[in-house]
């Protein structure tokens, strides 16, 4: 009779924490993120012209490497410099796919389709990554197709150092990077919208970026930084409401520069010394955005090493942790660094990023910088994730605000030994189901299978039962909400 009880006690507290995170564990939720650079073809393709079949072999190289290391998401850079890596009305084919912008692939076929598939095939989110800003990466070399919109708009733009940019305080220039968004969220089916660090371009010595006569122009009543802040809050705050009118359950996350501002000169700054900041150099106020909700998370670019003299990255998390005002933080981890100095020789370092990220109340994940820093697996750190850190799958962090509907509770009946059927009646999207084991006190994610499958087995699924610990299933809405979960009998 005790023995009975047991697990109807149980399904009993399952079912109770539900609502909230499973557990805090962030073995359970966590976000695994990677970012794959285009520009100058960093990360993908390798090289300019390739075939159609080299660079979706290439594709599906890269994430069958990245999902092996336990990754669930990929940051997928699809408008590197007001271009394009699928077809668009708006804005030219990129000159990283087959060499001359405004080239598209041929025979034709749509790269952002077929990377969206193969990245939901294997159970892994799609993050579109645009560069807001960044018009023509090099003004002496890069291929300008003359659809490009410097050529039809040149008013638009300004050239500072090698690069051409949008003009941040044109009215014109958010109202073509609002329909660029929207054209995107509402033809694919990604999971979030995603911009980098690149707001105003990041200073160069002696040189003032020339946006003076726009300044003159429509001043606001507000000094030069702050009408600069203000664009860049202007923009963050309209593509929010852009996104939410395409697809309400679409993220928008940013990824800053990893100090918003030096305790030095603003008490809520960090403990860094920073040569430049996000809110004094780049004109983005992350706090600000945070606080309103115009961003769904936030992935700050934390690439030193801990114990680093001017930009500790100890100091960085923990003040991170504590402003990120209840949105998911991710942090960003500068893996291409691996071997630059004797920090980033150590081949413990990465490991003790990712402990300080899951001892953190407010961290909910990591995001790698960049893609081929894998492909040599430096200072073994495949290795790392592989058979420790990321050997067991993770639920990806959960949203609430952007919930669109409420998860069934699904039916599961007995069949066999370790299989079982499941019935559901959701009218709605089931995009995974996941299989969570409890031992002693600690939970953990044992299998995440694919949509709505009819049956599971644990054999199958390389799940060894272990006839001390207790298994739910659980029911995985497309924004990552959760159904009740279901003690497996």
């Amino acid at each position: 009779m005790m023995r009975l009880l047991i697990p109807i006690l149980l399904l009993g507290f399952g079912l109770s924490i539900q609502a909230q995170p499973i557990v805090s564990d962030k073995n359970v939720f966590e976000f695994r993120g990677v970012w794959v650079a285009t520009v100058e073809n960093i990360d993908w393709p390798s090289k300019r012209g390739l075939s159609n079949e080299d660079q979706k072999k290439e594709f599906i190289a890269l994430l069958d490497m990245h999902q092996k290391n336990g990754m669930n998401a990929i940051v997928m850079q699809v408008r590197p410099a007001g271009d394009a890596f699928y077809p668009s009305s708006l804005e030219p084919w990129s000159e990283y796919l087959m060499g001359t912008q405004g080239l598209p692939p041929s025979p034709f076929y749509d790269p952002l389709v077929f990377m969206i598939q193969e990245t939901h095939k294997r159970g892994m989110e799609f993050h579109a990554w645009i560069n807001p800003y960044r018009a023509v990466f090099n003004v002496n070399k890069s291929s300008v197709a003359p659809s490009h919109l410097t050529r039809l708009h040149p008013e638009w733009f300004l050239t500072y150092g090698d690069k051409k940019y949008f003009n941040p305080g044109l009215p014109e220039v958010w109202q073509h990077t609002n329909r660029v968004v929207y054209d995107i969220v509402s033809r694919y089916n990604i999971d979030a919208i995603h911009m980098d660090d690149y707001f105003y371009p990041y200073r160069i010595a002696g040189k003032e970026f020339p946006d003076e006569a726009t300044y003159a122009k429509n001043k606001r009543g507000l000094n030069k930084d702050d009408w600069r802040r203000s664009n860049c809050d202007t923009i963050i705050k309209q593509l929010n409401a852009t996104i939410r009118r395409a697809k309400p359950g679409v993220q928008f996350g940013i990824s800053p520069f990893g100090v918003w501002r030096n305790k030095s000169v603003d008490p809520r700054g960090s403990n860094t010394k920073a040569g430049q900041t996000n809110y004094d150099d780049l004109y983005a106020d992350i706090l600000l955005w945070l606080e309103k909700g115009w961003i769904d998370y936030v992935t700050p670019q934390i690439y030193w090493e801990h114990g680093h003299p001017l930009a500790n990255y100890d100091e960085i998390i923990d003040w991170w942790n504590d402003n990120s005002y209840g949105k998911n933080l991710y942090i960003g981890h500068g893996i291409y660094r691996a071997g630059s100095n004797p920090g980033w020789k150590d081949k413990n370092e990465i490991p003790y990023q990712i402990n300080r990220v899951r001892n953190l109340k407010n961290t909910n994940g990591s995001i790698y910088f960049s893609s081929k820093s894998f492909n040599t697996n430096a200072n073994g750190w495949n290795d790392s994730l592989q058979q420790h850190y990321y050997q067991k799958p993770a639920l990806l962090p959960t949203m609430p605000w952007l919930v669109q509907y409420a998860m069934e509770t699904p039916t599961v009946i007995k069949k066999s030994g370790d299989e079982y059927t499941i019935s559901n009646t959701q009218k709605t999207g089931i995009k995974q189901y996941a299989i969570l084991k409890k031992e002693k006190e600690a939970f953990s994610v044992e299998a995440i299978v694919n949509g709505p499958v009819t049956s599971i087995q644990f054999k199958s699924l390389g799940i060894q039962k272990n006839p001390t610990s207790y298994y739910w299933l659980v029911a995985i809405g497309q924004q990552n909400q959760l159904s009740k979960l279901v003690l497996l009998p």
